[in-house]
């Protein structure tokens, strides 16, 4: 036997183990090393591949387990034989000829230009696999619901998929009959797969690899439906008889393993198909064949339609190999391995396409996110008869379900419950504290008592802004639902109704960051208001409708004093005022200096017989410590306090609003009274010491100064009493404290870096000079 014999039977029984199989015939009997005839077809689809043909796509080299194969032969083959087949083996799993078959391939496709809508024809196909194919048990999956008949029903009778499906026909068909003829003749795999190629050289890659698919499922639908009927259909018993046909059933046990690794290849040709379909359907306005993503995966579509067409050959070499087993075959587990190898290779390039595919999505998203955002900024530009617009493409409704909630009954409702009214938009993540949610509830529902007011003429829709990079967990959709329940406004039902652009023009236009903003729509959709949050916290519904204008005519009508820095926090305070007590206000953590103060006070008010009542309003983001002092101060009768922190904390926020809303203004300290004061009071919170305010009724007089400089000024009270009657207490009190004043201090102002835009330069609120920028990182847990 020549050299290239040898190789060419080596081959073979490195599939199959070499039977002793006695050739009877009217003339002789002889006993020959062979195998049956119809098992030739099986064994071409694992020959070595001529040297031009033999290796695997490089996109898709996976790990091949050579030694189970030449455990397989070993026993059975002589040492030369055994040393060509690894020779054989290591050619057939290089690369180095990639280029060469793939050239091949490329050579077939000569496409006519014809556009075929395969998407029906593989909805059959993948209709015909699932039902034929058997189930681990060796039976047909009949697990197929009647909605999935109907659905396929539906599909299935258009026009348009029949006149495909009559054009088609006779290719699917002559596909069928050469796939069947040439694995029955024992063929080279590759000389088959090629062949079918040419036979499909006019058709596109999709439609390529989607009609010999569908060629495939005739075959295999015809052989399970014989199969399935056999035991009890005459008539397809008497086809089995004719095909000799096992019965699959009693042979289950041991088919198992070649079932089980024939439904996992078609599995995996099914995917990729799909995955290649895929590719041609992605929209041509957000992706072309020069975007590198999609570059990149066309150049693999060749690579993905042979393999996937190879197995459709190897498939079918088994099934024909299934006429008239032998038992010896049966129990094979050759061929098992061999498909398990296929489907390997096919799932790798499968997982390398969606891969790619992922990618050009991603790229069809950005593009589309893009074309949102700029429709969006149009739309925004754009004047509107009302407000429907807007708030439709602001809010996704999602299949005509009402995207809305309403906050006292929490049913779903339309966005035309909006049409033509003053809409504030408050927008948030999951994390808005409490304190915030506490204060704009009880000013809600304020407006709601008298709802006929001008300045109830509003309505409030949350709009919860969440990072859709990272998993929505239960933990989240938990956290979201708890604070949907709190809020008597409207909210979305989702957070996924706000789309991606929605979010970029949140973010970039309104500059959301972190802290909570407020958007004012007035009734044709105009933004009339960017952030009107610090308008609410300062004046609350009176600011309505909003506007600029509004909040410059609301501080043409104020000056600096007590009522403005209470404002709505606590009515005892204004009981105070209008009976025209003297009130100080305190703040600081260190609850020595506020035993020293408080009792100090009490006593100079005593002696200068002024009605004085002291109220302690601790720091901004109050803590463990200020409720810890709120809770000495009640227990030894200091001084009154407030029990709840969200006041305390609405205080501090009160006044950087005002700073925020001043400075959107352009006022500054050097032209601006109320700034100078504010900046005074937020200078008194950054510092570490103590501090206090004095005012008597609702007089404009007002005495302040650090803890260490009121408390000696206190001390030292018998030094100035003489001035008290002819000049009033607080003016005395002034001039005491300029005397004590020196030119030496150190003043910090902490701003919020989410309050909104901070100024490039601040001067101090004392000297007037500029003050160094730092930037403070804080964590404070106390």
């Amino acid at each position: 036997m020549s050299g290239g014999g040898m190789k060419n039977v080596v081959s073979q029984q490195a599939v199959q183990p070499l039977q002793t199989t006695t050739l009877r015939s009217p003339q002789t009997v002889q006993t020959v090393q062979t195998m049956p005839l119809q098992q030739q077809g099986l064994m071409s689809t694992v020959q070595p591949l001529p040297a031009q043909q033999n290796s695997l796509m490089s996109a898709v080299h996976h790990p091949v387990q050579t030694n189970s194969l030449m455990n397989t032969v070993q026993h059975t083959l002589p040492a030369v034989q055994q040393n060509a087949l690894l020779r054989g083996d290591r050619h057939l799993f290089s690369s180095s000829d990639d280029n060469v078959m793939m050239r091949q391939i490329q050579a077939t496709h000569a496409p006519d230009g014809r556009e075929v809508n395969v998407k029906p024809l593989l909805n059959i196909v993948e209709d015909i696999l699932h039902r034929a194919t058997p189930s681990i048990d060796g039976a047909a999956d009949h697990a197929i619901t009647q909605a999935n008949m109907d659905a396929l029903e539906d599909k299935t009778h258009h026009v348009d998929f029949l006149g495909m499906l009559e054009a088609l026909s006779y290719t699917i068909h002559k596909i069928s009959c050469e796939i069947s003829c040439k694995c029955s003749g024992g063929g080279d795999a590759h000389t088959t797969t090629l062949a079918l190629f040419n036979t499909l050289s006019s058709y596109s890659w999709d439609a390529k690899v989607v009609i010999a698919l569908a060629a495939f499922a005739v075959n295999y639908g015809e052989f399970w439906l014989v199969a399935q009927l056999y035991p009890t259909n005459n008539l397809a018993k008497s086809v089995a008889l004719l095909k000799q046909l096992p019965d699959i059933l009693e042979h289950s046990d041991m088919l198992k393993p070649r079932f089980e690794a024939l439904k996992n290849l078609i599995k995996a040709m099914l995917d990729v198909t799909k995955c290649i379909v895929e590719f041609k359907d992605l929209p041509a306005q957000y992706i072309t064949a020069e975007t590198p993503a999609m570059s990149m995966a066309l150049a693999h579509i060749p690579t993905a339609a042979y393999w996937t067409i190879r197995s459709v050959v190897a498939c079918s070499s088994q099934m024909i190999s299934l006429i008239g087993l032998g038992h010896e075959y049966i129990t094979s587990t050759t061929e098992a391995w061999e498909l398990s190898s296929l489907a390997h290779k096919v799932n790798n390039i499968h997982g390398h396409l969606t891969k790619q595919l992922s990618i050009c999505y991603q790229h069809i998203d950005g593009k589309r996110h893009i074309e949102a955002y700029q429709m969006l900024v149009r739309l925004f530009e754009t004047i509107h008869i009302d407000n429907m617009k807007i708030l439709r493409a602001l809010i996704y409704a999602h299949d005509d379900q009402p995207p809305l909630v309403e906050g006292s009954t929490k049913k779903r409702v339309h966005i035309d419950v909006l049409r033509r009214k003053n809409v504030l938009l408050l927008i948030t993540d999951l994390d808005i504290s409490q304190e915030e949610l506490s204060i704009l509830e009880q000013m809600y529902r304020e407006s709601r008592h008298q709802p006929t007011r001008t300045e109830s003429q509003y309505e409030v829709v949350w709009l919860p802004v969440v990072d859709r990079t990272l998993p929505w967990t239960e933990p989240k959709e938990k956290q979201f639902e708890s604070l949907q329940l709190l809020m008597p406004w409207y909210s979305v039902h989702h957070p996924s109704l706000l789309d991606p652009a929605v979010i970029k023009y949140i973010k970039e236009v309104w500059h959301f960051e972190k802290k909570p903003i407020l958007v004012v729509l007035d009734p044709q959709g105009r933004v009339v208001s960017p952030n009107a949050l610090h308008m609410m916290w300062i004046w609350g519904s009176l600011a309505f409708p909003f506007t600029s204008m509004r909040e410059e005519a609301l501080w043409k009508e104020e000056t600096w004093r007590l009522e403005l820095l209470v404002d709505g926090i606590d009515p005892v305070i204004l009981n105070w005022i209008s009976e025209g007590r003297f009130i100080c206000l305190y703040g600081g953590e260190d609850i020595e200096w506020i035993r020293k103060f408080t009792t100090t006070a009490r006593a100079v008010a005593q002696v200068a017989r002024i009605p004085l009542e002291l109220v302690y309003v601790g720091k901004s983001n109050p803590k463990e410590r200020v409720r810890k002092n709120i809770a000495t101060i009640t227990v030894e009768k200091l001084s009154h306090c407030w029990q709840d922190l969200t006041s305390i904390w609405f205080f501090w926020v009160r006044l950087e609003s005002m700073w925020y809303s001043k400075m959107q203004h352009g006022k500054t300290v050097e032209n601006d009274t109320i700034m100078q004061e504010i900046m005074t009071m937020l200078s008194f919170d950054g510092s570490d010491q103590g501090w206090a305010v004095i005012s008597r009724g609702t007089s404009l007089e007002m005495a302040k100064a650090k803890g260490e400089t009121i408390l000696t000024s206190f001390t030292q009270y018998d030094a100035w009493k003489e001035h008290v009657e002819p000049k009033g207490f607080i003016p005395a009190l002034n001039d005491h404290l300029h005397q004590l004043h020196t030119p030496h201090h150190c003043n910090r102002l902490i701003l919020p870096g989410t309050t909104g835009s901070i100024p490039e330069m601040v001067v101090c609120a004392e000297c007037g000079r500029p003050m160094e920028k730092y930037i403070m990182y804080r964590c404070c847990t106390d």
